[in-house]
Order: C-alpha cells, then structure tokens, then sequence
C-alpha cells in the first residue's frame, strides 16, 4: 500500500472513541511489508487535544492528495481504496512510458459490438 503514496498523516485524539480506523491504518502502515514496499514513505502521526474528528491524509506518488474522515470510513475501505488508485496510477505509467496514450478512448462503436464468444469443442470434435 504505501507503495503508492509519499506521504502518511494520520491525526487523532488518543481519548476519542472514533480513533480506530486511525489505529489500524497506522499499524498497517508500520508492518513490516508495507516499510519495505516504500522506505522513502513518510508516515506522520499527529496528535490532537481538540475535538476535531479524526483524520487520515495521504499523499499519492504523483503529488495528489487525498484525505479520509477516519470516523466515517474503515481502516480496510482506506486501503483498498489507496490499492485501486495505485494499480490505476501505475497503468498510466505504463502506458506512457511505452509512448501511449492516456487514457485509453474507446470508440462508441466498439462498446456497442456484440460479443460472440467462443464455443467450446464438442467431444467429438476433440478427436
């Protein structure tokens, strides 16, 4: 996961109750995997003595930054969300370094052609 991101803040109360996406998400950002998958990733934890909701902000390779109501949105629903943003940023990189380009269009035409399949071999025909 953090693969794909420069940048971790994870803000929270230590006495509120809504902190245990905050909790979760740290400790998935501080396994082991996910520091090898990206040593370079900044993972800052600030503590709040306000009453402001607790928060998780990333910030994704290519600069853009995104931020998560953490008592609204799990710990899980975070990372996969960062996952599938990822995968997305990384085809774009592809596609660009193989001089294509992004994103890929495709006609009205073709969305609208029927499929045909293909057929499987009768028993016979397999002989």
């Amino acid at each position: 996961m953090l693969k794909f991101l420069s940048k971790v803040r994870i803000e929270f109360n230590a006495l509120d109750p809504r902190t245990a996406a905050c909790m979760e998400f740290l400790a998935q950002c501080n396994a082991t995997k996910a520091k090898e998958s990206n040593p370079a990733c900044q993972v800052q934890v600030k503590r709040r003595t306000d009453d402001q909701p607790p928060q998780i902000t990333v910030t994704f390779v290519n600069g853009v930054e995104e931020k998560f109501d953490a008592t609204s949105t799990p710990a899980q629903t975070i990372r996969t969300m960062i996952l599938e943003k990822g995968h997305y940023l990384e085809t774009e990189q592809m596609f660009q370094e193989a001089g294509e380009k992004w994103p890929v269009i495709i006609p009205e035409e073709e969305l609208n052609q029927p499929f045909l399949g293909t057929k499987p071999k009768k028993a016979e025909e397999k002989q």
